[in-house]
């Protein structure tokens, strides 16, 4: 099970694109709406959620967790007790963790990429509080993924079903809807 959450004011492009792409690739992805069942996002669309933030279950199941970006949506994720509980599960036991944009600041506060390689949106490097910061737009680390913005959400997307399923399963398809 993947845990994908949604606070307001969330990068709709980063939630949704990686969301399709998983959920494709026949990955079974949850998307958790913090404190409401409908969630709107930066640009105004709404997304009605499977579970709210207090209907979660932290247990081996969980697989993943991403962390969209988009203000005040990644201010929303970090202030929210399930979600840094959900985090905290994955960090303590291996589990993939996934953030793109300014959510990757999310994972620096928590001090969870000072041995780590990762990326964000420009401007929040500092907050990274990283080993090093990456040139790539999509970026994976032991098992942290983190991506630069709302550009790459197909990129990042695939990374995720890549670390998920495999290669081939993610260059399937990425052949599949024509990717470059």
């Amino acid at each position: 099970m993947i845990y994908c959450f949604l606070a307001d004011g969330f990068e709709e492009m980063e939630a949704l694109c990686p969301i399709d792409i998983l959920r494709r690739g026949e990955c079974d992805v949850t998307v958790v709406g913090v404190g409401e069942q409908i969630i709107t996002g930066s640009h105004g669309i709404s997304v009605c959620v499977d579970l709210t933030d207090n209907e979660i279950t932290l247990d081996d199941n969980l697989e993943m967790v991403i962390l969209p970006g988009g203000m005040p949506g990644t201010l929303n994720l970090e202030k929210n007790a399930n979600v840094q509980k959900a985090i905290d599960y994955c960090a303590n036991n291996g589990k993939l963790i996934a953030a793109i944009c300014a959510a990757p600041s999310i994972l620096g506060h928590k001090g969870l990429l000072k041995e780590k390689e990762a990326i964000c949106f420009p401007g929040f490097e500092e907050q990274l509080d990283c080993k090093k910061v990456s040139e790539d737009f999509v970026c994976k680390d032991g098992n942290i993924i983190t991506a630069k913005g709302a550009g790459v959400a197909q990129e990042f997307g695939l990374k995720l079903l890549e670390c998920l399923k495999g290669q081939s399963a993610a260059e399937r398809l990425k052949a599949s809807l024509q990717c470059r």
